[in-house]
């Protein structure tokens, strides 16, 4: 990809490209791909990634994979942040990011942050999923320039490789990690209520069933299991979110199969041949697309 000067479009229309997809599906891989050719930063928009601990429990991307790239909003707070309190900050990012240059990438799977930094009119009191929100669905407008590139895999094969990934993190520590917190919670005398003693980590997949293992009220292998079905009904439900968000608010989404990479990873096999030609190349194509586009748009507008 050449290097392309990113538009420097007023504040709030800035350039931006947002990578959607469910859990698993390899947002965060494109984002940090995309970031570094560019170049971009990227800013989180997954609520639980926001915040500090649990990094294994929530998937965070460890500092060394991040590729030098920098990431905005990605652990940070302790506090709770509803999206009425994302969209600010959020926003600031994207500005920070475009007044460097730099393109600002927003990757995550929790639509409804994703809604709050990019809707032109965002009611905080309304929640654009439910059905007393349909007449607000329609056709959602947008404050910035978008790039929406939809990462998506085949809900079996999708399933397959969630279930995988909890068998790896659990075998890189996240049981450890979330059996100290409630060795804390003990301490304190809150392990009947370790969601609530965790704040808003407290709603992380893992912590209410292995919170039950803990407290000897079920076998291990069953919080396990229980992971793993959350996980994949997280997953449905955020895919079934985003064909909402193309359907109902007439958001451009550019779809990139990520199906041939997952399953030549579950075979065992190197999966970078079919990640840059099924996933990375059409994604790009798209991104230098639409950049170049806001070049031109650009220039029309200093012409006149």
């Amino acid at each position: 990809m050449r290097p392309i000067g990113v538009p420097l479009r007023r504040p709030g229309r800035e350039s931006v490209v947002v990578i959607m997809g469910a859990t698993g599906a390899g947002k965060t891989r494109l984002s940090v791909d995309a970031a570094v050719r560019l170049p971009g930063e990227v800013v989180n928009s997954d609520k639980l990634q926001l915040y500090r601990g649990l990094d294994l429990t929530t998937n965070k991307l460890p500092p060394p994979l991040r590729r030098g790239v920098p990431h905005h909003l990605l652990g940070f707070s302790s506090a709770d942040l509803p999206p009425a309190a994302y969209r600010p900050l959020a926003a600031a990012a994207v500005a920070s990011a475009a007044s460097r240059r730099r393109v600002p990438v927003v990757a995550g799977g929790s639509a409804s942050l994703i809604h709050a930094l990019l809707a032109a009119r965002f009611d905080p009191r309304a929640d654009p999923f439910s059905a007393a929100g349909a007449a607000a669905r329609s056709r959602v407008r947008i404050r910035y320039r978008c790039c929406f590139i939809w990462v998506d895999v085949e809900r079996e094969l999708l399933e397959e490789h969630l279930d995988r990934r909890v068998d790896e993190m659990v075998g890189a520590g996240m049981v450890a990690e979330l059996e100290e917190q409630f060795r804390n919670a003990q301490k304190s005398g809150e392990e009947h209520r370790f969601e609530k003693f965790l704040g808003p980590l407290g709603k992380a997949i893992g912590v209410k069933e292995f919170g039950k293992y803990f407290a000897k009220e079920c076998a291990y292998a069953d919080a396990v299991e229980a992971v793993k079905a959350a996980n994949r009904r997280l997953a449905a439900a955020q895919a079934e979110k985003i064909r909402r968000i193309a359907t109902e608010w007439g958001w451009p989404l550019r779809r990139v199969d990520a199906t041939p990479a997952v399953r030549a990873r579950l075979d065992g096999n190197a999966d970078a041949a079919a990640w840059e030609t099924h996933v990375l190349r059409p994604a790009m194509e798209a991104v230098e697309e639409f950049l170049i586009r806001g070049e031109e748009e650009e220039e029309d507008e200093r012409v006149e």
